[in-house]
């Protein structure tokens, strides 16, 4: 089972946001999707989750059309981390992450707690669990949301397999929790849930995804699995500079713009 897109088109006020893109997500694996500003990423996203209608191109989930379930359906499979949020209620973290559990189906109330409190030990946030959401920081209110989309589907449910869609997951996370957050996806994939994870940073993208797309306005300039498809030449013709591959001693390896010239 996966959820699948095929030739997908979404314009908006004649303009064309997806031409033809198609992808498909598999248990187990994390699929990553580079591009730079308006290349269509969160729109791909958005058809992904049933938020928006492809115009053209069908979505399957789990084998069957993503319009014929119901949204109930939709939210017990798929959970969507967008980019971002504006919830200002005075609710603890922990009421946040809860609210992920309000599409499914509820056990006794000791037992969502366990589940509440081990989707946040996973995001890494069970310390901030009565904290007022508000008064938090941006990245911790960042990793407060996606323990909350964990909480959500951390189950397997008999509908099918399930999906995590992360819009720019790491955008406003610090070094060491951009790697934790995904460090955690990663884990969670390992379960058996299939990941898509929007990202900017192709150091990102090769140290944890399995699959990347590469999308240029709108259409797929590249895809397939990360090793061959994240060369210097791809993220070169997806960013417009010149991008260049660098290994140490130890066999690490990272991407990087050199710098033309010394700064003024």
């Amino acid at each position: 089972m996966s959820l699948a897109g095929g030739a997908l088109c979404y314009g908006v006020d004649g303009r064309r946001l997806l031409d033809e893109v198609s992808v498909e997500l598999h248990p187990g694996r994390v699929h990553a999707v580079l591009g730079p500003n308006g290349a269509g990423k969160s729109t791909l996203l958005r058809l992904l989750s049933g938020e928006y209608g492809a115009q053209d191109g069908i979505i399957h989930m789990n084998g069957r059309a993503l319009k014929d379930w119901s949204a109930r359906e939709r939210a017990q499979q798929r959970a969507v981390l967008p980019q971002g949020e504006s919830l200002r209620f005075g609710f603890t973290a922990e009421q946040v992450v809860t609210l992920g559990r309000l599409p499914c189906a509820q056990h006794v109330p000791q037992r969502e707690t366990e589940l509440v409190l081990e989707a946040m030990s996973t995001a890494g946030i069970a310390h901030l669990a009565q904290r007022i959401y508000p008064t938090l920081s941006g990245g911790e209110r960042a990793r407060v949301q996606f323990a909350r989309v964990l909480a959500q589907i951390w189950e397997p449910v008999a509908l099918g397999e399930r999906f995590l869609l992360l819009d720019e997951p790491t955008a406003s996370l610090d070094l060491a929790h951009q790697h934790s957050l995904l460090t955690a996806a990663r884990g969670f994939a390992s379960g058996g849930v299939s990941v898509l994870a929007i990202l900017h940073d192709p150091n990102l993208a090769q140290l944890y995804a399995d699959d990347v797309t590469l999308l240029k306005q709108g259409r797929v300039l590249a895809q397939g699995a990360a090793a061959p498809t994240l060369t210097p030449e791809n993220l070169s013709a997806l960013y417009g500079v010149e991008v260049r591959k660098w290994s140490d001693t130890t066999g690490a390896s990272w991407f990087a713009v050199p710098r033309k010239s010394p700064p003024a």
